[in-house]
């Protein structure tokens, strides 16, 4: 099995009329596992029922592996989809199951059987091939819809949210598995999620959706440490947001007046003297004491531990304020006035614009 390219040249949906998909260009590398992310009702999953050939773009063109896809239902297109709730036959035995695309394209039995054994053998579940759905556990079962959709040797995988009905531990062991089993095969994976986990574990790189528009694409690190919009900030880890409204421009350093003092951060966007402003720092990259241009007075709230970290809820001049540092014996008497820093590199300045929460 090998990849394909897919790209939408100017592709939009609408429904009536609303508008689900804005204009939308994306390129998908050959052999990617490439994830897209968003709130339910971005848009993501009408975009992967465009590609596999379920929904018609009101405008624009899909390309796989540089062939429009104009009139190409979902059996005629290099593609294969894995929904949500993995509809596998229960009174079929999980080889069956797996054979059952190459019954209905006509391969004789024991071809598509032999078949069926290799591919569960490819997805770590030789030896299961004569029991029925109901015997496997959740991720046993995702492996088996796994198996069936390589079976008519796809160039394109898509997967709707496959993960969302297993129990934390199962889905974190799946995106091993997943990952893994992409390796192997080599073909192009198209992964919808609203789980952020899930898209920044996994994945080459992400396209992170809003109200149908395509915010930003890029590989974890960047999205994580370069977020280019505040929805993409926010929805992407925590982030610590204070409003303020610009007081310098200075390079490609902005210095914003918060209700907090003076704050300075690496601009984002267009911003414009006087005009108002996001300043956006991660809770991990505030510390506890320091001084200079990003320090502030701040009164403990509360800490809520995690494990091997704590989160110290602060309040500065009415705003709110997350601080996550390491557990140990430093951070369990802390006194209720305390002095947060962080340095500018670390701080980002946007323009207003829509957030993910509230």
């Amino acid at each position: 099995m090998r990849g394909k390219d897919v790209r939408l040249d100017q592709v939009s949906i609408r429904f009536g009329d609303s508008t689900a998909v804005q204009p939308t260009d994306l390129a998908i590398h050959a052999g990617e596992f490439f994830s897209i992310l968003g709130p339910s009702g971005c848009g993501k999953t009408t975009l992967l029922r465009t590609i596999s050939g379920f929904i018609e773009p009101t405008e624009g063109r899909v390309l796989i592996g540089g062939e429009d896809m104009a009139g190409k239902g979902p059996n005629e297109r290099p593609t294969a989809l894995i929904f949500q709730n993995l509809a596998l036959f229960p009174l079929m035995s999980v080889a069956e199951n797996v054979a059952f695309g190459l019954e209905a394209r006509g391969v004789a039995r024991a071809e598509r059987l032999r078949r069926a054994q290799e591919l569960l053998e490819l997805v770590a579940l030789g030896g299961y091939g004569d029991k029925k759905p109901a015997d496997l556990s959740g991720g046993q079962r995702q492996r088996v819809a796994i198996a069936r959709a390589l079976a008519v040797e796809p160039a394109v995988l898509l997967l709707d949210e496959p993960l969302s009905a297993l129990d934390l531990k199962l889905r974190q062991h799946m995106r091993t598995e997943l990952r893994a089993i992409q390796k192997r095969v080599g073909i192009t994976f198209i992964y919808i999620t609203h789980d952020q986990g899930e898209a920044l574990a996994m994945s080459d790189r992400v396209a992170v959706m809003s109200r149908g528009r395509l915010e930003q694409v890029a590989d974890a690190d960047a999205l994580y440490a370069e977020p280019a919009t505040p929805f993409v900030a926010t929805f992407v880890g925590e982030q610590n947001v204070l409003r303020g409204s610009v007081a310098s421009l200075t390079g490609d350093l902005a210095g914003v007046d918060t209700p907090v003092g003076r704050l300075e951060g690496r601009a984002k966007g267009a911003l414009r003297l006087g005009e108002e402003a996001l300043v956006m720092v991660r809770p991990e990259r505030v510390s506890l004491g320091g001084a200079g241009i990003n320090a502030l007075s701040a009164r403990l709230a509360s800490r809520n531990l995690e494990g091997p970290s704590v989160n110290l809820l602060c309040a500065a001049a009415g705003q709110s304020l997350t601080v996550t540092v390491p557990n140990g014996p430093a951070v369990r008497d802390l006194p209720e006035e305390l002095t947060l820093s962080f340095g500018v590199d670390d701080a980002l300045v946007y323009p207003v614009g829509a957030l993910a929460h509230g």
